[in-house]
């Protein structure tokens, strides 16, 4: 039988682990700078965490299991968000003003895989607590937008779409929606992109919605509100507001956002969001934690990934692969019993050391080997040993020098 990887999840070789890995360094280097304390939490959380919140009809979305001969059910998580309530709610009263955290950890969702969503994947989460004001909104924003910058995408690459819920609401019960219908009606303009126009209104039928309230979506909306005001003026003060534009078809379909919602896009429509996020101001209270004002986002790695190679700026991977600084090869006789010794003097030292395990004497095959590995200096452990010398070849001058011992690690430094 051959064996093949779950599927929706993905098996990294190191050239795939690398790409993987040069996400994250943005995502870090950008959440660090910015002054947000990475944290992480439990692979698994209590089913009701989820449940609480969503409802009981997320569970089908959901890895959830029951331990053997247990009495409680559990979940992989499939976002973060509700694991860093639940820290908040634990630090009480104790929580510093503001908490700034952000975390990589591996999500999961039990859906059918599909480009740009599978059933495991990484996602990037940054979240400020205790800041009652858009220039928090604004500030985790230009997180976001420093981590694609450093990518290599722009703003004709990227647009961050943002919208309120509060506007979004008063659109839909000005256009004649009754009120015990505006979580339904969130959750099905929340997917409108993301199905023809006759199955929106099918949809709309079903839940005894009148399609026609949705229809001040269909045009430009110039409806204004305190916050978005204010927030605009904070984009433009954190230098990003050429990256933004409001667009209120954007709601965000999870039950807990409370204002500001946004997403970022490729530009070209061409994609999922890239990431999405918004105000949650009363969830960490739901969880048993005191009222603080809170918001963040979450942006996965898959999405990402397909833009950033789309745009030619990930490759597969391959030179993003660390380089050695020394290649150590034998040109027989005493060079061969003499590799093992020499490497570990070289890790020893603090040297990305590497050798080769081929059999042929041939120093020019060798050579090539160690170019092919992109290291500095090839180091040829022959005849000169009995003098204890060592040849060192740089690589990318072709520059050759013999050193003795005592010399050979200052020489590689330098």
């Amino acid at each position: 039988m051959a064996w093949q990887s779950p599927k929706g999840t993905r098996d990294f070789f190191p050239a795939d682990l690398a790409a993987l890995q040069h996400i994250e360094k943005a995502w870090r280097t950008a959440s660090i700078n910015a002054g947000f304390d990475e944290i992480e939490g439990p692979m698994f959380e209590h089913l009701d965490l989820y449940t609480v919140k969503s409802g009981e009809g997320i569970v089908n979305e959901l890895f959830s299991f029951r331990r053997s001969g247990g009495d409680t059910d559990y979940a992989l998580r499939p976002e973060f968000t509700p694991t860093l309530a639940r820290m908040a709610a634990a630090k009480g009263r104790s929580l510093s003003i503001p908490t700034k955290w952000f975390g990589i950890p591996n999500h999961f969702r039990a859906e059918r895989p599909q480009r740009g969503r599978l059933r495991e994947f990484k996602q990037w989460n940054v979240d400020m607590l205790g800041i009652d004001s858009p220039s928090a909104d604004a500030e985790v924003i230009a997180t976001a937008i420093r981590a694609l910058a450093s990518l290599g995408l722009t703003p004709d690459d990227v647009v961050v779409r943002i919208s309120h819920r509060d506007v979004v609401a008063k659109m839909l019960l000005d256009g004649g929606l009754k009120e015990d219908q505006l979580q339904t009606a969130l959750g099905l303009l929340d997917k409108r992109e993301k199905m023809s126009r006759d199955i929106f209104v099918e949809k709309a039928k079903e839940a005894n919605i009148d399609p026609v309230v949705f229809s001040s979506f269909d045009s430009e909306t110039n409806t204004s509100h305190q916050d978005l005001e204010t927030l605009q003026a904070e984009l433009s003060a954190w230098g990003i507001a050429q990256w933004c534009k409001f667009d209120f078809s954007i709601v965000r379909g999870l039950a807990y956002y409370t204002g500001v919602v946004f997403e970022i896009h490729e530009s070209g429509g061409n994609e999922r969001a890239i990431a999405g996020g918004g105000r949650y101001d009363g969830l960490v209270e739901m969880f048993g934690g005191p009222s603080i004002p809170a918001v963040g986002f979450g942006m996965g790695d898959v999405v990402l990934s397909l833009v950033l190679r789309d745009k030619g700026l990930l490759g597969d991977g391959n030179d993003l692969l660390p380089s050695p600084d020394v290649f150590v090869i034998s040109a027989g006789g005493e060079g061969d019993a003499a590799i093992a010794e020499t490497v570990s003097l070289l890790l020893d030292s603090n040297l990305h050391a590497r050798r080769s395990y081929k059999a042929t004497k041939n120093v020019g095959k060798l050579l090539t080997e160690a170019a092919k590995s992109k290291a500095k200096y090839a180091i040829i452990l022959g005849e000169e040993l009995s003098r204890g010398e060592y040849v060192v070849k740089n690589l990318e001058t072709k520059d050759q020098v013999t050193l003795l011992r005592a010399e050979l690690i200052e020489h590689l430094k330098s």
